[in-house]
């Protein structure tokens, strides 16, 4: 069914702008904490560096858990059967009991192990333990809030997540300054309290997706062949991960090598690029839930009219902030720093950036598409491929140039340019959609 182009832009911001909130939530109350924590002194605020590096490195991999459930749920619910987007949606969430339950299991006695790996002093290293051994224990509220998620965005419903996710982090800033100062449990009462906070927010998410199932007489018992299809779905899912991550963990290393002042450039570009990655992020996740949603109705007009809306919203984007960052980098650089060396490397880094936002709109928005079109197994072998390939450029270029604005350009630039060759060569044509439709 043909629907005009404003009607797509209010389905695309409908779901996108309150998935941005949501995604925005978590930064932004990070801060917080971390401004709380660091008033107890540097080693509180080195045991949560240590501590917080690691969980955002697991969570980080465990995003595939809603991933592999939103585009589930949507297709069902595109296809009118919600009792079954619902089930499908509590096979996601019995995933992450699962894999919450083999994180504890091999995790905990790796704890100590992994944080001696920073070489960190020993004040340090006991607030780190301290910190992860309490959120580990909080881990299957955290996953199961993950999965839950992406069952609400595959039935459309971006909305509660973002109350979930402004509620959840509220309390938690309330719940640390408690266990922090009033019950004088410093690092520790920073993990308690975001455990806690876990806790309520996943009981929040359950009774919604409760009511939900009740309402449509939808099965909470685990589907284990849908079980099953999550986790193989979910293991593509984990390469793209490790794709991404070893990308950046080589622009890390590099950079570091270099010295102190190309390695502050460089964290500064990554912050303005993941700043901007949450906007990107955001019509990912509206092309998950659409694309799903439109493959279930078996509309495939509607699916390569949302496709090139989409792909246009992202490379717009990417466009108009670039132009803006580019005539903003001479002067950006103070925000972040008063090194002038330090800061002279960031406007260069700046205009790099500025130049390879076009594609990184392009990329992000046909991720999120094929995504949504369950191609997990071409994403992950796409991504992995693609870092093979940026490092192998940083490892050819950076040694030859010593400069970190071709650092930066490797991955900024080339990283994108190799997925976006990849993500191309899948949605050229409509064989990704008849593949798609022949997944039911």
């Amino acid at each position: 069914m043909f629907r005009p182009v404003r009607t797509l832009d209010r389905d695309i911001l409908r779901l996108a702008v309150p998935a941005l909130g949501a995604l925005a939530a978590e930064p932004l109350f990070l801060m917080a904490d971390t401004a709380m924590v660091g008033h107890l002194g540097p080693d509180a605020l080195g045991s949560m560096a240590i501590a917080t590096t690691v969980m955002s490195t697991v969570l980080g991999m465990m995003v595939f858990l809603a991933y592999a459930t939103t585009p589930r749920v949507a297709r069902r619910l595109g296809a009118g059967d919600t009792p079954g987007a619902i089930t499908a949606g509590f096979s996601g969430i019995w995933l992450a009991l699962l894999t919450s339950a083999v994180l504890l299991v091999v995790g905990l006695p790796l704890l100590p192990t992994v944080v001696g790996w920073f070489g960190a002093s020993e004040a340090v290293s006991a607030g780190a333990r301290d910190y992860l051994t309490i959120s580990w224990w909080a881990l299957p509220f955290m996953l199961m809030v993950v999965a839950a998620t992406g069952l609400l965005r595959g039935l459309q419903d971006t909305r509660t997540p973002l109350v979930v996710a402004v509620g959840g982090f509220g309390l938690n800033i309330v719940l640390n300054a408690v266990f922090i100062y009033g019950f004088d449990m410093g690092v520790a009462g920073s993990a308690l309290g975001s455990a806690f906070a876990n806790v309520a927010m996943c009981a929040v998410y359950l009774v919604t997706a409760g009511r939900a199932a009740a309402r449509h007489r939808a099965s909470l018992k685990p589907d284990w062949d849908g079980v099953w299809f999550s986790a193989r779905k979910s293991g593509w899912l984990l390469l793209r991960s490790l794709g991404l991550r070893g990308a950046i963990i080589t622009l890390v290393v590099l950079a570091t090598a270099m010295g102190t002042a190309s390695l502050a450039a460089i964290q500064v570009a990554q912050t303005l690029f993941n700043s901007l990655a949450l906007v990107l992020d955001s019509l990912a996740i509206a092309g998950q839930a659409l694309i799903g949603l439109e493959l279930g109705r078996r509309d495939r007009g509607q699916v390569l009219r949302i496709t090139r809306r989409l792909v246009q919203w992202g490379i717009g984007f990417g466009v108009l902030v670039g132009v803006l960052l580019a005539a903003s980098s001479p002067v950006l650089w103070r925000l972040f720093t008063s090194d002038a060396a330090v800061g002279a490397t960031v406007t260069g880094l700046v205009l790099v950036l500025a130049l390879g936002l076009p594609v990184a709109g392009y990329v992000f928005t046909l991720d999120g598409i094929l995504v949504g079109a369950e191609d997990q197994r071409y994403l992950g072998i796409a991504m992995f491929l693609a870092m093979l390939g940026s490092v192998a450029l940083m490892l050819v270029l950076v040694p030859a140039t010593g400069s970190a604005a071709v650092l930066w350009g490797c991955f900024s630039i080339g990283f994108m340019l190799l997925r976006a060759v990849g993500l191309w060569w899948r949605v050229r044509g409509e064989r990704w959609i008849v593949r798609a439709e022949a997944l039911g």
